[in-house]
């Protein structure tokens, strides 16, 4: 079997942070940027992840610099495709706007009470809208303190990424996210974080195929910043990050420009 090239993602995840008008004003300061750094390396992918609100106006500022390969993607959605679902956005609405949607962000599961199934309706949603789903997974310190995150891990990968088709499980994106991580400032080390990692490509093995396990792009999320990305992405499983904080700052420029180099190598 040849292992393919995979192709880096790095995504901004916004969470509840820019309306409409500081969202625009942010995207015209760091777009440009990011633009010309794109130009100089093809394989690596930079999406930005404002709240649904604001996702019209990044569009506007994405649809002026054509030529910056920066997409868009959405927080979250709905599986229905319309109906009687207040405050709820449906995978038909995201798709006119964005080429990406996260979905089962521990933060929606730990506040919304999302569950696997519920993050599963969702990615096959997304996936008939042709929508690419970012489909995050990670245990709780808890867990992790008990020696217990193999156990969540399949347990999150057997039921959050069951039933694709061939063609659908080609189109899949996973983040991994130790919750204990998110916003702490404590980011998991790269051998931890690269053996979970291993592991969730062979459990996609096990349920696709190989070539599918080899062909997943897994992203590591958890107080990412421009000081650690470097190390993350030299590990040859990982395939980008699911940026939280950084993402709303400057630091996200540098964080393509260390993902670019790192890459290169």
């Amino acid at each position: 079997m040849t292992i393919p090239t995979r192709t880096a993602i790095i995504a901004g995840n916004w969470k509840m942070n820019y309306g409409p008008q500081l969202a625009a004003n942010f995207a015209r300061d760091v777009i440009p940027e990011l633009g010309k750094l794109m130009q100089q390396y093809e394989r690596i992918m930079s999406i930005l992840c404002p709240p649904a609100i604001s996702l019209a106006a990044v569009r506007q500022v994405l649809d002026e610099h054509p030529l910056a390969r920066v997409e868009l993607g959405a927080q979250n959605m709905y599986y229905e495709e319309q109906g009687a679902f207040t405050g709820e956005i449906s995978p038909k609405m995201v798709s006119e706007l964005c080429s990406t949607v996260i979905l089962g962000h521990s933060e929606r599961r730990t506040y919304f009470g999302e569950t696997d199934e519920m993050v599963n309706k969702k990615a096959q949603a997304a996936l008939n809208y042709g929508l690419r789903p970012i489909i995050c997974i990670g245990e709780r310190l808890e867990q992790y303190e008990a020696h217990q995150t193999e156990q969540v891990i399949r347990s999150q990968v057997q039921q959050s990424l069951a039933n694709f088709s061939a063609q659908q499980a080609a189109q899949v994106v996973v983040a991994y996210e130790p919750i204990w991580a998110i916003g702490t400032g404590k980011a998991a080390t790269v051998d931890g974080a690269g053996k979970v990692i291993s592991l969730i490509r062979q459990l996609y093995c096990n349920m696709y195929s190989g070539e599918a396990g080899a062909a997943l792009r897994i992203l590591y999320g958890g107080s990412v910043t421009s000081a650690n990305i470097s190390e993350f992405m030299a590990h040859p499983d990982i395939d980008g990050a699911l940026v939280g904080g950084a993402s709303i700052k400057q630091d996200f420029v540098e964080i393509i420009r260390k993902t670019i180099e790192a890459v290169k190598q």
